[in-house]
C-alpha cells in the first residue's frame, strides 16, 4: 500500500490555478503578493497543500517528535481575503510593524488582509523579511 502524502507538501499544481481563486481586484493583489514574496525569499513559487503558494522550504522537528516540511514564506489568495503565513507570534513580537501595517487581522501564524488597499507595503515587506530571518535562524 502506498504511503499517503502529508497534507503540507509541495505539489505540481500550477501557481496560476491558485492565483485565480482571488477574483476581481484581489487577483491583481495576489500578483503583487507573489512578486513581493518571490523578491524577499529569492525562491520560485510552488503550490503547497493545494492552495498555498510557498517560497523556499525547511524541515522542522519539535521536541514531541512531530516534524515535517514547510515553505519559508507563503501566502494563500482567496475570494474574500489573502492569508499570509508568518513565524509564530509575529504580531506580539513585532508590534511596531503591526501598528504601521494598516487594517488587518492576525492569529498565531496568519496575517489576514481583506484588501491591500491602505496596507503599508514597507511594513508588509519588513514582516516578511523578519519572518524569513526568524525561520532561518530557528530551523536553518
Amino acid at each position: 500500500m502506498a504511503s499517503k502524502q502529508p497534507a503540507m507538501s509541495p505539489s505540481d499544481i500550477p501557481v496560476d490555478e491558485v492565483l485565480d481563486r482571488a477574483t476581481g481586484p484581489r487577483r491583481a493583489e495576489a500578483e503583487e503578493l507573489l512578486a513581493l514574496h518571490r523578491e524577499v525569499s529569492g525562491a520560485a513559487p510552488v503550490v503547497w497543500a493545494g492552495r498555498i503558494i510557498g517560497f523556499g522550504e525547511y524541515e522542522y522537528r519539535y521536541e514531541s517528535g512531530h516534524g515535517g516540511r514547510a515553505p519559508l514564506l507563503a501566502f494563500a489568495p482567496g475570494p474574500t481575503r489573502h492569508t499570509i503565513y508568518l513565524s509564530n507570534d509575529f504580531s506580539e513580537r513585532w508590534p511596531d510593524l503591526m501598528a504601521a501595517l494598516g487594517r488587518h487581522r492576525a492569529s498565531k501564524v496568519c496575517l489576514y488582509l481583506t484588501r491591500l488597499t491602505g496596507i503599508d507595503r514597507d511594513a508588509l515587506r519588513a514582516l516578511l523579511e523578519r519572518s524569513l530571518a526568524d525561520t532561518l535562524e530557528e530551523w536553518g
